[in-house]
């Protein structure tokens, strides 16, 4: 099993989350795939274990590290297993950023206790129906009133957003004719204030167990206390953010394709074609020694860029590049995987057909593999 561990703490903390996920969570995958959704207990679970305070400041009952590296593993370990996590992921490693790096020492003391028990999970509402990879576009506003903003706005395909308890909504409080990316303000909504309803959750191609749906303000009255950094900056907030948000899902990309071929090697060394393994065919061995070599070379620019991400020092433009590659790869990997499992790999208790259709979202979110290029291109100064 592949998987970035450099001492004895981190590979304890891999052993115990890969035996949290074998024991508690591969047992009820199918059972929370047809609920939409993980039982909301499991954020606790997590709590317990320790995983969901790992990067909360000790103060506030966490550990307090500064590493991503623990969420390497979380992620690791969730595809090397074949568990899934709800919109876990998401609340650690999109979500939890603006609140390390933006709330105040108030804000601190009154949400980060419960982040550290798992018992509060988080959302980020960015996008709405009309406007998806084109943040400066957004069109939900919060108009100031006294000591509130008053929200008013839809999002849509909201990781985690039917049962957040906070939300981080990106609403538009000015307009500039100069710059379109003024004026956007972070704010938190919290569940039970009036006017915050939830719509759908919506059905998806993949990603069954991971609740996402629709939001909707209607002139809900948020205090400015729940506001996230200052007024107007959340569009410099967000760019701040990519670098991470990007290589979370490169590290699931990566993972889930050495997961893939380790469980064709299974497969096809089990399957008989002819009397033969079906192994033994060179068409099965050269797919599956070309694959090998593309994700190994996925698995070096993993590595490096989450020491550079932990170090402060990787830029936009590489994390788009290592995003680009390790998208792209897995969807090679997931067809040709599927391929060599033959009509059985169509079939849903497969666990490569579930990874075939989870697969397919990773080139879209977290911006798509069109705006990886974009964002590449203008590096290269084109």
């Amino acid at each position: 099993m592949r998987g970035r561990t450099t001492n004895d703490e981190q590979q304890a903390f891999r052993a115990s989350v890969r035996a949290f996920l074998t024991e508690r969570v591969v047992p009820h995958v199918a059972e929370w795939e047809a609920a939409k959704c993980v039982p909301k207990s499991l954020y606790a679970e997590f709590g317990r274990l320790g995983v969901t305070g790992v990067q909360i400041p000790q103060e506030f009952g966490g550990a307090g590290e500064k590493s991503f590296i623990y969420n390497v593993i979380l992620a690791e370990e969730v595809m090397h297993t074949g568990a899934v996590s709800g919109a876990l992921q998401l609340h650690l490693n999109v979500v939890l950023p603006y609140f390390l790096e933006l709330a105040t020492p108030e804000q601190q003391a009154r949400w980060f206790p419960a982040f550290v028990s798992g018992k509060s999970v988080t959302a980020i509402a960015m996008t709405e129906p009309g406007t998806g990879s084109d943040l400066a576009g957004i069109s939900a506003k919060a108009v100031p009133d006294g000591d509130s903003y008053v929200l008013s706005g839809a999002k849509t395909f909201i990781t985690g957003g039917v049962q957040a308890d906070l939300v981080i909504v990106v609403a538009r409080t000015s307009r500039s004719d100069a710059d379109r990316r003024a004026g956007l303000t972070l704010l938190v909504v919290e569940e039970g204030m009036v006017g915050f309803s939830r719509g759908r959750n919506l059905d998806k191609l993949g990603l069954k167990s991971q609740d996402t749906g629709e939001l909707f303000f209607d002139n809900v009255r948020v205090p400015a206390a729940n506001r996230l950094g200052a007024e107007g900056n959340a569009f410099a907030y967000l760019t701040a953010n990519l670098p991470q948000e990007r290589m979370s899902i490169a590290i699931s990309a990566q993972a889930s394709s050495e997961r893939a071929i380790d469980l064709t090697l299974d497969y096809t060394r089990e399957r008989k074609a002819f009397g033969t393994p079906i192994a033994s065919f060179q068409n099965t061995k050269f797919v599956l020694a070309g694959l090998s070599a593309k994700v190994e070379a996925g698995r070096q620019m993993v590595d490096r860029a989450v020491e550079e991400l932990d170090a402060g020092v990787l830029t936009v433009a590489d994390a788009a590049r290592v995003k680009l590659f390790t998208t792209e790869l897995q969807a090679e990997v997931m067809d040709s995987c599927l391929q060599l499992h033959g009509g059985y790999g169509y079939m849903l208790e497969y666990p490569i057909a579930r990874m075939y259709a989870d697969a397919r979202v990773s080139r879209i979110y977290g911006g798509s593999s069109e705006i990886m290029k974009v964002i590449i291109a203008k590096d290269l100064g084109l």
